[in-house]
């Protein structure tokens, strides 16, 4: 495969993308580092821990971006219908 250019289109993707290449070279150092026999074992194990976490990681990032853009627009102006409470139809004591 040869290398070729990403073109990134803000600082979210640019973080994901530098997550992904790190998780990438520790799979490929943990297949190095694993003795002969374990290395679908760790590398495993890694790419469960790992992913896992990158992608908490990228989803924490979006929706952080998600949130900052939405409160820049602020919220749309109009009254906010509230919800009646309900009446208690418990029983009282003592009848």
């Amino acid at each position: 495969m040869t290398p070729h250019e990403i073109r990134l289109t803000d600082p979210v993707e640019a973080l994901v993308v530098e997550q992904a290449i790190a998780f990438v070279r520790e799979l490929k150092q943990t297949c190095q580092a694993a003795p002969h026999g374990h290395v679908l074992a760790q590398v495993e194990r890694v790419a469960l821990t790992q992913g896992r976490e990158l992608t908490r990681q990228a989803l924490e990032a979006v929706l952080n971006q998600q949130a900052q853009e939405a409160e820049k627009k602020g919220c749309p102006l109009g009254p906010a219908p509230a919800k009646v409470p309900a009446k208690t139809k418990a029983r009282r004591r003592g009848r």
